[in-house]
């Protein structure tokens, strides 16, 4: 599995762990929903990264305790027609205010590349090659956008106006113009 961020083909960082392995030291990780809930408070005094892989059926309110010391979270979209996922996204960065990395996982499709940067999304897992490549450059087609997002980029109507777009405090909603 490819992992694209920032715009281009990167190497993952993150190793998964499955819920009965040991988790190693050294290496930043990535546990599953169960598993992070369960051991938290240990979890979080790991000195290397940790992640939650998000299954987009539990509440993501769940989480918003320990968003300020968790690096990732893998938000996963297990076919391509369920998009909770996407609404998860925009929760964690705009209610939230969650500055960690932002996964996509599961059924990311090509077509939906530019949809799942603009929900908020920084780095997805991609299966196939060609679609990576694709994701590259779908990242540069489009550089105005009319609807306000999770990706934190002005909306048209605010670069015409040279206002920067708003940051949004943590633990409040977002409101569109």
């Amino acid at each position: 599995m490819q992992l694209v961020k920032s715009g281009r083909i990167v190497e993952d960082r993150y190793v998964r762990i499955a819920d009965d392995a040991p988790i190693p030291d050294g290496v930043a990780v990535i546990v599953s929903d169960a598993r992070f809930l369960a051991n938290a408070g240990a979890l979080l005094q790991r000195v290397e990264p940790v992640g939650v892989l998000w299954p987009n059926n539990r509440p993501i309110e769940a989480l918003a305790p320990y968003l300020g010391r968790l690096a990732l979270v893998a938000l996963a979209f297990p076919g391509f027609r369920d998009g909770r996922a996407y609404s998860q996204a925009r929760i964690l960065r705009e209610r939230y205010g969650f500055g960690g990395e932002l996964r996509a996982t599961g059924q990311v499709l090509r077509d939906q590349f530019l949809f799942l940067l603009r929900a908020g999304f920084d780095s997805f897992e991609v299966s196939k090659e060609g679609d990576a490549a694709a994701f590259v450059g779908s990242t540069r087609r489009f550089d105005v956008f009319y609807q306000p997002t999770g990706d934190g980029r002005a909306t048209a109507f605010r670069r015409r106006l040279g206002r920067p777009p708003q940051a949004v405090p943590a633990g409040t909603r977002a409101h569109a113009l």
